[in-house]
């Protein structure tokens, strides 16, 4: 595939102008950064690792300049992102053709950094949800803490999170609190009790609770 159009088209703009929370210059920094490493405007899963870590990055340190909390993304580039950025790919591909164009990408990116609490929840509840069977499993949500962990490294992670929970343990612990009717599956509802009552899983997500 070759090149892809440097700019984007006039009616493009106008649609995610009003379908993202970003702003027409920020679209076009965005369009031009995205092109830049990826000239043909589609992104494979190797192309997405790479590309994933550097806006986190950017935008990490964005927001380190913004807030003074604890902000994941201050340590995200000292750990091992791509099995996280595997799972993220999963979410930003709303095809599910297996790849990423500039729209996917950008709608995504808007949640994750700009969305409601409300938006995120959603996105993070699609990320867990491994087989988008609309519910969660033990092992679904332990696959995507064990990405968070290895992503941040796990000793960063257990400080940020004063009970020194491993992947394991953790998992355990929100089963124990939101799974009402024991089935070892958690639903949406459920879920977003499970993210109000322990932190970390929005705080992991780019979930701001301190708003």
């Amino acid at each position: 595939m070759g090149k892809h159009n440097s700019k984007l088209a006039p009616e493009v703009l106008d649609d995610l102008t009003k379908n993202t929370e970003f702003n027409e210059a920020e679209l076009k920094q965005w369009y031009k950064g995205f092109l830049k490493d990826c000239p043909s405007g589609i992104l494979n899963l190797e192309e997405f690792q790479q590309l994933y870590v550097k806006v986190r990055r950017s935008m990490g340190q964005e927001r380190s300049r913004r807030r003074q909390m604890v902000a994941l993304d201050a340590f995200f580039p000292y750990g091992d992102a791509s099995k996280f950025a595997q799972h993220a790919f999963r979410t930003f591909d709303k095809n599910g053709d297996g790849t990423i164009d500039f729209r996917e990408f950008i709608c995504a990116l808007s949640i994750t950094s700009r969305g409601s609490f409300e938006q995120k929840l959603n996105w993070a509840f699609n990320m867990y949800d491994l087989d988008g069977d609309g519910k969660i499993t033990r092992m679904e949500m332990l696959e995507i803490i064990e990405a968070i962990y290895k992503m941040v490294g796990t000793v960063i992670m257990m400080r940020m999170n004063e009970d020194g929970l491993t992947p394991q343990q953790r998992v355990d612990k929100i089963f124990s609190k939101m799974d009402k009717d024991h089935n070892d599956e958690i639903t949406l509802e459920e879920f977003k009790e499970a993210a109000k009552s322990d932190p970390s899983i929005v705080l992991l997500l780019q979930c701001d609770m301190q708003k």
